[in-house]
């Protein structure tokens, strides 16, 4: 069952939470605690998103209804890495280094579409998250059916935006601290395992740099000013258990308090009246999935996974909203030695996003009208796992 196992926890690890709601890109799985003796591994992720929209509004003459916007979301790639060691019977330590959250978005200029401007003006739009955490985890086995865990997580994170007309955003890198805390319920001789983890918030108070052009004047605007972001808590609900020999059903549900995490820059806010990010629900992402062991050496896995839309209008700079996947993995043990393969295609949800508004009489769209419509779009995603027990 162990080889099964492996590649249900690829799954958890490297492609499930891959192209995930808000700017998620890491699951926060605690379940590294759960392998037996000394372990350490080493995963890797790259992701393929294509996503583009239609301009159903005109914004001036080089900028007419039904210009597209071309593909918005730049291909990005995740490393992690974690290590696990059995102090004793009861006691197991992990660490685990990841980047649990991001964005790459790229309006390209000169496509017609408001976002992309223009070569002779500003050049497109464009904004960026990078993030790096390290989590540091302890478990306590009650006995051989229950266990509490917990920790704590220092992250790191910062961003920029520059956009069509002139506005930029720089936000220097801020370190804040969480804490992890579960349990976990076991019934070795079946594989039988539920494990409840809940992630907190983490608070950052950036200083953020703004500067823009005053639509009324052309005279520039610049301004350094505190920024409060919250990265929203979670709770993941995971589980499998053996069904028959050498196979094994596994899943998860993860909710993620989205309406939580705001970016409301002083300047966007009062040149538009509404914050340049934030998000109209919470979000439940759902994951089923069936492992079997094949021989000694290779076994596989197949799951899908649904992440509930949030409904209303999605961000320009974040132009998605819920997905259905569907992924396979491998895995080749031997001896110490795993190394484990993962892909996934990802269907995004389709959605609307909101035309630019100004605080300026004559600038901008009413609020509430729609500016772009984006369909049909997808992900792809793959996943690489070497691990090591010792």
């Amino acid at each position: 069952m162990k080889s099964a196992i492996s590649a249900a926890t690829l799954v958890a690890l490297s492609t499930t939470g891959a192209f995930a709601a808000g700017v998620e890109r890491s699951t926060q799985s605690a379940l590294i605690l759960f392998e037996p003796g000394n372990y350490v591994e080493l995963s890797y992720g790259n992701v393929k998103p294509s996503v583009s929209g239609v301009q159903q509004v005109p914004a001036g003459a080089t900028s007419p209804a039904g210009a597209s916007s071309g593909d918005v979301l730049e291909d990005y790639s995740t490393l992690s890495f974690g290590f696990k060691m059995a102090v004793n019977e009861k006691v197991d330590l992990a660490l685990v280094i990841d980047e649990p959250i991001g964005a790459d978005t790229f309006y390209r200029p000169n496509t017609g579409y408001l976002y992309g401007g223009s070569t002779l003006a500003f050049g497109g739009s464009q904004a960026s998250i990078d993030s790096n955490a390290a989590t540091l985890l302890g478990r306590y086995k009650i006995n051989e059916n229950f266990s509490v865990f917990g920790g704590l997580r220092a992250l790191r994170t910062g961003g920029q935006v520059s956009l069509f007309n002139g506005y930029k955003l720089d936000v220097p890198k801020e370190t804040d601290y969480g804490y992890v805390v579960g349990v976990a319920y076991e019934k070795p001789e079946i594989a039988l395992r539920v494990a409840l983890t809940y992630n907190s918030a983490i608070k950052h108070a950036f200083t953020a740099n703004e500067s823009a052009v005053n639509p009324a004047t052309g005279a520039p605007i610049a301004l350094s000013t505190a920024m409060p972001v919250e990265i929203p808590q979670s709770v993941n609900l995971e589980f499998q258990s053996g069904v028959a020999k050498d196979t094994l059903v596994f899943g998860s549900i993860r909710y993620v308090d989205w309406t939580a995490f705001t970016i409301d820059p002083t300047i966007y806010r009062a040149s538009t009246g509404m914050a340049l990010v934030d998000y109209n629900s919470d979000t439940i992402t759902w994951t089923l999935g069936v492992g079997r062991r094949f021989t000694p050496n290779w076994s596989g896995a197949i799951f899908a996974s649904y992440e509930d839309p949030m409904g209303g209008f999605s961000g320009n700079l974040g132009p998605t909203d819920g997905q259905k996947s569907i992924g396979v993995a491998v895995t080749y043990e031997r001896d110490q030695f795993e190394v484990t393969l993962g892909a996934r295609y990802v269907a995004l949800g389709d959605t609307t996003t909101q035309a630019p508004t100004s605080t300026t009489p004559g600038q901008g769209f009413p609020p509430g009208t729609t500016f772009s419509s984006f369909t049909d779009n997808h992900a792809v995603a793959v996943g690489l796992k070497v691990a090591f027990k010792f």
